[in-house]
């Protein structure tokens, strides 16, 4: 991810309002709030937060939507996510219940050049264990199910 550097915390976020975002939709603080287990005081401070950082477009009390940078991260650090709990469950062995929480953890701190090299290892995978798409290194999201 080019630029500053973000918080496991920011990326976070920005993964739970693509998660909730839907089409032109905009999210509501308080879904979000919802959807990260916090107040909505700490959620709002945090959309302000992305604001300033030009991830998101805010229009208060009409909610919040991601700018193409925030869109970015978020399809970025989903990427991550997914190919992370893919190598744990096939090449590490851990179980499709656990991976969630694990990739959870390591989402953040990896590299560019182990995400690629998870990539490759893996055979450039279109699907985490769970059947969900994995986007592909130029953060494109695959065709089809067989893609």
């Amino acid at each position: 991810m080019a630029g500053p550097a973000l918080t496991d915390s920011i990326q976070d976020y920005l993964k739970a309002i693509y998660k909730l975002q839907e089409g032109e939709a905009r999210v509501s603080v308080t879904a979000l709030a919802r959807e990260q287990g916090v107040a909505a005081g700490s959620a709002s401070e945090m959309v302000k937060k992305l604001a300033a950082l030009e991830l998101v477009d805010h229009a208060p009390y009409k909610g919040v939507r991601l700018t193409p940078a925030g869109e970015r991260v978020a399809v970025e650090v989903i990427r991550h996510h997914r190919l992370l709990e893919l190598y744990l469950a096939e090449t590490l062995g851990l179980h499709v219940d656990d991976v969630h929480d694990e990739a959870d953890r390591l989402e953040h701190v990896l590299s560019e050049e182990l995400e690629a090299r998870i990539d490759r290892a893996l055979g450039f995978p279109t699907h985490d264990p769970h059947g969900d798409p994995i986007p592909n290194a130029a953060l494109e999201w695959p065709k089809s199910r067989t893609g």
